[in-house]
């Protein structure tokens, strides 16, 4: 059998990141006596002409993660390069207009004319958790991994903060507190300097069999969550019956979070709000079908599992040290 350079390196970002998988995704099931032991990998659909902006699900998100919200030790230690500033969201925690370490979902507004119609929509933004995410792919710490369930969560245990999941999210969506997090005890001024958050999709509720808080809280069942190909089918279902677009279906090679929209989405790219902590909606390709990417997450896979053991067992050392 031929086999060229890119199935080779796929074969191999397959191999590595089996190599890796079962720390990672260990912690989805840690503490939860009904994880099972082959997980199903679960999806959302979010039909956006439901979606009235009443900002449940934001406060929904807020109360159920606030005990994991980052309380941060200032003043903060100065870093060198100098270029590497801090973050620091913690006297900003009631900001619910973006994304931030202390929101971690929020509506996003888009308003304009279609098919000589105006319209207004509304968009809860978060993590898409993708099927083959490129934070959890090149984390060279192996702070970022997704879980059986499709989640894709930042350990914030071994999270140094570098901001490499931002970085190559194409929607930019982890945010970075400093002042908190293991860097503090590994080298204060020359680590990330914080830990990166985001959502993880309630992953301790959905361990243990729950729903995620924003979709619990929904007044109008704006999201359904279920088994992917079901709620794919779902989407695509929706979208042929109301002449809608789907997003999330091919964005990035695929993700577990599909929107359904009455406008296509380059429109509503145009008429949102874009900047730090306000994703876009554009088009995305998949960046594991270039060969240099594919490449890199080949190499980083096993690395970073090997980083990450050494951090948990720093983490451990230092946690022993804080209570002698």
């Amino acid at each position: 059998m031929k086999i060229n350079r890119r199935s080779f390196l796929a074969t191999g970002l397959a191999a590595a990141a089996g190599a890796v998988a079962g720390p990672a995704q260990g912690r989805a099931a840690e503490g939860s006596s009904s994880a099972s032991s082959v997980a199903v990998v679960l999806a959302t659909l979010l039909d956006l002409s439901k979606c009235i902006g009443c900002g449940a699900c934001v406060e929904g998100c807020r109360e159920a993660n606030a005990h994991r919200y980052p309380e941060p030790v200032k003043p903060f230690p100065k870093m060198y390069p100098s270029r590497v500033k801090a973050a620091d969201w913690s006297d900003k925690r009631d900001v619910d207009d973006r994304l931030t370490p202390y929101n971690w979902l929020y509506i996003q507004t888009a308003s304009g004319e279609y098919d000589g119609k105006p319209f207004e929509l509304n968009i809860p933004r978060r993590c898409l958790h993708c099927q083959n995410p490129p934070c959890a792919n090149l984390c060279p710490w192996g702070a970022a991994s997704k879980d059986g369930r499709g989640i894709v969560d930042i350990n914030d245990e071994i999270c140094l903060g570098g901001s490499k999941c931002k970085d190559v999210c194409p929607w930019h969506i982890p945010e970075r507190q400093t002042g908190v997090g293991l860097y503090l005890k590994l080298a204060p001024s020359f680590a990330g300097n914080g830990v990166m958050y985001k959502c993880d999709r309630c992953q301790d509720r959905v361990a243990a069999g729950g729903t995620p808080a924003c979709i619990e809280v929904c007044p109008e069942g704006v999201q359904t969550i279920g088994p992917r190909d079901d709620i794919l089918a779902q989407a695509r279902k929706l979208a042929e019956e109301t002449g809608g677009f789907i997003y999330g279906d091919t964005e990035n090679g695929g993700t577990n979070t599909f929107y359904v929209s009455p406008v296509p989405f380059d429109v509503l790219n145009q008429a949102i709000e874009k900047g730090p902590g306000r994703p876009h909606l554009a088009s995305v390709g998949n960046p594991f079908t270039t060969e240099d990417t594919l490449a890199r997450a080949v190499y980083a896979a096993p690395l970073a599992g090997l980083a990450a053991g050494a951090l948990h067992l720093i983490r451990g050392a230092a946690s022993e040290d804080d209570h002698e």
